[in-house]
């Protein structure tokens, strides 16, 4: 495997073009919120980087490997009583896929979290057929803490979700 430098940074509008065509992809959306939109055109992703420009609760960066953009990673942090929480989401377009990109990505993106959010736990929510998500989470440390029934509607079908998790044992 060749030498990859994988970083994070800010959404840029000129990013649009990139994000839309990795995310035009029914894959990706089969794995995500139906909020994501397929198909995903460059307007939906100029939307969506001016929507987090002006975000106070999602922190959304750019997944930045050898200079190229080639997926999106954010927090969306929790409010109340869950205000030391943040829901984790990411994805990665599919000709990167299988390259250890993701899991770099969500160890830089958890450091920050704790590091410097000074968050206590961060969760996700996975398909119960993205095998690829669960095992990139495990191997940053998330646990499985449950398993939803039923709980998902995507393409028409009933899924289960599997919740995971990872506390910042530092700060307690």
């Amino acid at each position: 495997m060749e030498h990859q430098t994988i970083t994070l940074r800010k959404l840029y509008p000129s990013d649009k073009t990139q994000i839309a065509q990795l995310a035009n992809n029914k894959k990706i959306w089969d794995n995500v919120r139906d909020g994501f939109g397929y198909p995903y055109t460059e307007k939906n992703a100029e939307e969506f980087i001016l929507r987090q420009s002006k975000s106070e609760t999602e922190k959304v960066f750019a997944i930045d490997c050898n200079g190229e953009l080639c997926g999106l990673i954010g927090l969306i942090l929790q409010k109340d009583v869950y205000r030391k929480s943040a829901e984790i989401g990411y994805w990665i377009g599919e000709p990167h896929w299988g390259k250890g990109i993701v899991t770099k990505a969500i160890e830089l993106i958890t450091r920050y979290a704790f590091e410097e959010l000074k968050l206590i736990r961060i969760f996700a929510g996975v398909f119960e057929y993205n095998v690829g998500s669960m095992r990139v989470l495990e191997k940053n440390g998330f646990r499985k803490e449950g398993i939803s029934k039923k709980a998902i509607v995507k393409n028409g079908k009933l899924w289960e979700e599997h919740r995971y998790a990872l506390l910042n044992e530092k700060l307690f």
